[in-house]
């Protein structure tokens, strides 16, 4: 077990139950699973750049990503219907928790000019969406290595309603939101 989730069983449930007055410990929200999907467009020109994307992020993850392909062609962009586009990996438990951490704890704080993460992610539903501009942010990647910055988008998946219980579970989780 890693050690935020069981600081989510510890500190955070009572203290989620506390402040909105949920009488069953399973109505309390919880993270369901962490989305982190990079868009790779230069691999429609040259489909080399898929193998270094994909690569950062199994090593970022831990877990091999899927690939995302095309749905349509467009001709303006030459693009052809079922070429791969970018990829993605959706964690759950134990790696999601880890990489939560290691989010929280490591890269984010590597951030220029970091504040916090912005309010303005949340959907309406309880679930939390952030961009990162850079992948050279996270300790595992070797800068030497990078072939290409890529950002990525992190999709937090929660249990929650609405967006305030959703924020205040990712606060209590460590999320630095900015003020």
């Amino acid at each position: 077990m890693s050690r935020l989730s069981e600081q989510y069983q510890r500190a955070v449930v009572p203290a989620l139950r506390e402040r909105f007055g949920y009488h069953n410990p399973m109505e309390v929200p919880r993270l369901e699973k962490i989305v982190v999907n990079m868009g790779v467009g230069e691999a429609v020109a040259e489909p080399k750049v898929m193998d270094g994307a994909v690569a950062d992020l199994t090593a970022i993850t831990g877990q091999k990503p899927a690939l995302r392909r095309a749905k349509k062609a467009i001709s303006n962009f030459k693009l052809r219907e079922n070429i791969p586009v970018g990829c993605m990996v959706t964690l759950r438990r134990d790696r999601m928790f880890e990489f939560l951490d290691r989010l929280v704890n490591f890269a984010l704080p590597q951030v220029r000019d970091f504040r916090g993460v912005p309010f303005k992610g949340f959907d309406g539903q309880g679930n939390y969406n952030m961009g990162i501009k850079e992948q050279i942010i996270f300790p595992e990647i070797n800068y030497d290595k990078v072939d290409h910055l890529r950002g990525m988008n992190i999709t937090f998946v929660t249990t929650a309603k609405t967006d305030e219980e959703a924020r205040e579970l990712l606060r209590l989780l460590g999320m630095p939101f900015s003020n």
